[in-house]
């Protein structure tokens, strides 16, 4: 069972909005890249909000490159509410009977391991 997709936020500081975008640099060529949100999370990248999106800027010398991008915020999936509810269903099942150990006329039987190392 997988759970809800959790919704990334963006990478700056103090900010808790909804990311849009996936910023990534390519040092060796100068350039900054920004494109839709990437579909996982990946190091060295940055999910950037609408808002920080528009308000890019690189430093002295180095190139943007935009790529076209949807703006407004994901939403929601048949399969991220199908996860949803399966994430609740589980968390209110009850949980599992423990097992009762195996007795014989009233007193525990005791039950060897095998491939356990018994010197630890």
């Amino acid at each position: 069972m997988t759970g809800p997709r959790v919704k990334r936020l963006c990478s700056r500081t103090a900010c808790k909005a909804a990311a849009v975008a996936t910023l990534t640099y390519v040092h060796a060529d100068q350039t900054a890249v920004l494109g839709p949100l990437a579909t996982y999370a990946e190091p060295h990248t940055y999910d950037l909000c609408a808002d920080h999106t528009t308000r890019l800027t690189a430093p002295r010398g180095w190139n943007v490159v935009r790529l076209a991008i949807d703006l407004s915020e994901p939403e929601p999936t048949p399969d991220d509410l199908l996860a949803l509810a399966d994430a609740v269903r589980a968390a209110a099942a009850p949980p599992p009977a423990p097992e009762t150990p195996p007795t014989e006329a009233g007193r525990p039987v005791l039950t060897v391991l095998r491939g356990l190392d018994s010197s630890r």
